[in-house]
């Protein structure tokens, strides 16, 4: 065992069942012992999630690899840091505040945070001294690149609209204008304009057998446009006839473009 490496208790899922182990942590990698015995950089971890007392890390090219580790909060909170800080991610340095502002009220203790902020596959990272903040992507409702009175100030930010229990929950990233213009467009996806017209449409309530008559589309062109909205992650499957609704990202696209005229 690498005398840098630090070894704390653990458990981890294998072969459908947990079974308690050994996890080593270090400044580059992190060890998983007996019965997984495998060496895992940071650098190689493509995806992190969070659920109560586990992670889930997912690691290569395309995460064939994926790790479920169990064990107390000041173990995984190390392990986490290490790994947001190092995986393969979309990453800069940023002040944010998350969250910011719940259900339409400031929170009253919600500071400004120095750290850094990494995208993975499945959610956006905040990560500091004090804390971790993980917004699951496919909860994210908004996203917008305004501008926020800090110190007297007007300031470039990055907002960011989520869903927490049905509750529109508000962070932000402050960092320089380019920074922040290239993570606004990493996080923003646009739309073919036939595209964003339907999802605006399934938004508004409309059925399918609606939406081909006011567009004057065949139930066929329908049918590859839902597809075009399901495989962006922008709609899920109602009924089998494919009827859709928008999700968090969909509402995201569709509030973005009430904003700006078309054109």
């Amino acid at each position: 065992m690498d005398a840098m490496m630090k070894t704390v208790p653990a458990k981890v899922e294998h072969e459908g069942r947990w079974v308690p182990t050994k996890v080593g942590i270090a400044e580059d990698r992190f060890r998983i012992e007996a019965p997984v015995d495998r060496e895992i950089p940071y650098r190689s971890v493509v995806n992190l999630e969070e659920k109560r007392n586990q992670i889930v890390v997912a690691v290569g090219g395309d995460g064939e690899a994926v790790y479920r580790i169990a064990s107390v909060e000041k173990v995984l909170t190390v392990l986490k840091k290490f790994i947001i800080t190092q995986a393969s991610a979309y990453r800069l340095n940023a002040f944010f505040m998350s969250p910011a502002i719940r259900g339409g009220v400031l929170i009253k203790d919600a500071t400004w945070e120095k750290g850094a902020i990494a995208v993975m596959k499945t959610g956006i990272w905040f990560v500091s001294q004090e804390k971790q903040v993980c917004i699951p992507l496919d909860e994210v409702a908004g996203i917008e690149l305004t501008s926020r009175e800090i110190q007297g100030k007007d300031l470039n930010v990055v907002k960011i609209d989520h869903l927490v229990e049905n509750e529109v929950v508000t962070s932000f990233v402050l960092c320089p204008l380019t920074t922040l213009q290239v993570l606004y467009n990493f996080l923003k996806e646009d739309l073919d304009p036939l595209t964003g017209q339907v999802a605006m449409l399934v938004y508004s309530g409309m059925d399918s057998s609606a939406i081909e008559n006011m567009l004057k589309l065949s139930h066929k062109d329908l049918d590859a446009i839902y597809d075009k909205l399901l495989s962006t992650g922008m709609a899920e499957v109602l009924y089998v006839r494919k009827e859709v609704q928008l999700t968090p990202k969909g509402v995201r696209y569709i509030s973005e473009s009430l904003k700006t005229p078309m054109g």
